[in-house]
């Protein structure tokens, strides 16, 4: 990759500069030539390289249908600052009615920041994939169809490692794309990006696979599907579809020194779209499976070594090279060790470790699979169950409501003003729950969780989230009273439900 190329996801935010389109060919202020319209006064034949060319038209009005527009609000956060006005406190003295010389404070509210992406229709009830960083933060998101029409949309689930969301419009009669299998690609095929780039509505770009199971550093789940299909700011959560208009891939980033297309575009394969969709609607939470190993790709490793002055014999040079096994995991269980190299999962060859992570994203917890490895350039193939992130099989149980038994909202200008506070919830119920018996009551300002600030319902329940996907479970609370005083609270999350 070329130096300096930096990493974008293409959503379109607050500040985005949308009018590098040319602002008069859009109002209309200067003429324009409308395609198909222009007197043609000479046939002429057609070169026989265009004639190769695939014809894209079914897969574009067969998908076009199903990308949606969608516009997000996140509500401005709010601040307070303290100042001294000595010509106030003079005069107010003289007068009596001064604060003796002390700070004043007042509340700034930041303005609301806005941004806009693509989603695309799964069900003709209204469920729609999109990409987290599309939604994440969201107070508001309106949802357009490619007929117009809009609704407002909710949040059902969120995966930050995958950069997937599910949301939710209250719809019938939509029209849902059709799933295709991204495991069948081929280097070179035909394929197109439908999205909404710079707010321009249902656009296609095509272009040809350049690569499968990329390794990008953008997310924490890798393998992505790389094209050269035009993709732009606004073609986030915006679909791949094949030649025959099924969707094979989640438009998520690009390479680019500018922030626009530059020839690298990037897709989160359907596979693990299928996968995370239905955790999210299943168990509110995605189950990621893992084997507990670090690694990287045996030609890198072996490039490494080579640099060191190291010359490597491992038998291959494709694979996992195993960097690390990770104590009481799967792997070890197995007997996998440092220094082994996985080249196949389930009997289906691995040559990267792109490849292994998309294996391991279409898994859950406590399924078995049989991994195959080289040790001394030996062959062998092992049986070994899938752990999650605690180290168990079970599955993992979104925390809800229900559990932690309360219910918050966030400060006002004039709460924070007269207590003094930049952020914070306030508990405005208790039941029984986690929260009660941690010793929490309402009427408590919850400040920070763990090692977050709560300037949103989000943030809490975001946090809640990832402790509840850690390995020891606990809520870590700093919170205050009305009156000032200050107050922590230890919470240790439920079991996961078993299987």
């Amino acid at each position: 990759m070329k130096k300096g190329f930096m990493l974008a996801a293409v959503a379109i935010s607050l500040g985005w500069p949308a009018t590098m389109v040319a602002k008069s060919a859009i109002n209309g202020s200067t003429p324009r030539t409308e395609i198909g319209t222009t007197a043609v006064s000479e046939t002429k034949a057609v070169p026989a390289t265009y004639q190769n060319l695939p014809d894209l038209t079914y897969a574009a009005e067969k998908a076009i249908n199903s990308v949606v527009y969608i516009k997000v609000t996140v509500e401005g956060s709010s601040r307070t600052v303290q100042y001294s006005n000595p010509f106030e406190d003079f005069f107010g003295d003289f007068f009596g009615r001064g604060n003796g010389g002390g700070s004043q404070q007042r509340t700034y509210k930041e303005p609301d920041r806005k941004g806009a992406g693509s989603g695309v229709i799964l069900t003709n009830d209204g469920y729609i994939v999109t990409n987290n960083h599309v939604v994440e933060g969201a107070t508001e998101m309106i949802v357009k169809l490619n007929d117009n029409r809009e609704f407002k949309a909710r949040i059902i689930g969120t995966d930050k490692n995958s950069d997937l969301a599910l949301i939710k419009i209250e719809a019938k009669d939509l029209q849902p794309i059709t799933i295709g299998n991204s495991d069948n690609l081929r280097l070179g095929e035909w394929v197109l990006a439908i999205g909404n780039p710079f707010s321009l509505t249902s656009t296609v770009t095509a272009g040809i696979v350049s690569a499968k199971a990329r390794t990008t550093g953008g997310n924490a789940v890798e393998s992505s599907i790389q094209t050269d299909a035009a993709i732009n700011p606004g073609n986030s959560g915006g679909a791949l579809v094949n030649a025959r208009g099924e969707l094979v891939g989640i438009n998520n980033m690009i390479y680019s020194q500018t922030g626009s297309y530059a020839g690298y575009g990037f897709a989160i394969p359907v596979s693990i779209m299928n996968k995370v969709v239905a955790d999210l609607r299943k168990f509110g939470t995605v189950q990621r499976a893992l084997m507990g190993i670090s690694g990287q790709d045996v030609i890198n490793y072996i490039d490494t070594q080579k640099e060191k002055g190291k010359d490597i014999e491992l038998g291959t040079t494709e694979g996992v090279y195993v960097g690390e096994v990770s104590s009481d995991g799967a792997a070890q269980a197995a007997g996998i060790k440092e220094g082994d190299v996985i080249t196949a999962v389930d009997g289906k060859k691995v040559t990267k470790f792109g490849e292994l992570n998309e294996i391991l994203a279409n898994h859950r917890p406590g399924d078995k699979i049989s991994v195959t490895y080289l040790r001394n350039k030996k062959a062998t193939t092992t049986s070994l169950t899938l752990r999650n992130q605690q180290g168990t099989t079970t599955a993992v149980e979104n925390i809800d409501d229900e559990q932690l038994g309360i219910a918050l909202r966030k400060l006002t200008a004039s709460e924070k003003e007269e207590l003094a506070l930049s952020h914070g919830l306030m508990v405005t119920a208790v039941r029984d729950g986690k929260m009660k018996e941690a010793g929490i009551t309402k009427g408590i300002i919850l400040m920070r969780v763990n090692d977050k600030d709560l300037n949103s319902t989000d943030d809490f329940y975001e946090t809640v989230k990832r402790a509840n996907m850690s390995t020891d479970r606990v809520l870590w609370i700093r919170a205050k009273t009305q009156t000032g005083y200050n107050k922590s609270f230890t919470v240790e999350l439920s079991n996961p439900k078993k299987k």
